[in-house]
């Protein structure tokens, strides 16, 4: 299975203090969507756009978006 790639990358954070993860695929925002707690309606959303992106219903592009929101609702999102 090929990744799903997309640009630019998404700065997060991770469960490790002071480490960010910079998401450029598809396939590595649903990872890192399934460690987040709160799983607000932008993430149930990201969510449903990575299952499919991975079945190329969708554009890696619109799973950017939607995961860069996620992220802000979540507060992961590490500012550039």
């Amino acid at each position: 299975m090929s990744l799903h790639w997309f640009s630019p990358p998404v700065s997060v954070r991770t469960t490790r203090p002071g480490i960010a993860y910079q998401c450029n695929n598809v396939e590595g925002a649903a990872e890192q969507l399934l460690q987040w707690t709160k799983r607000g309606p932008k993430w149930h959303s990201a969510v449903q756009l990575c299952m499919d992106a991975m079945i190329d219903r969708v554009k890696p592009e619109v799973v950017r978006r939607a995961f860069l929101e996620a992220a802000k609702e979540e507060g992961n999102l590490v500012p550039p």
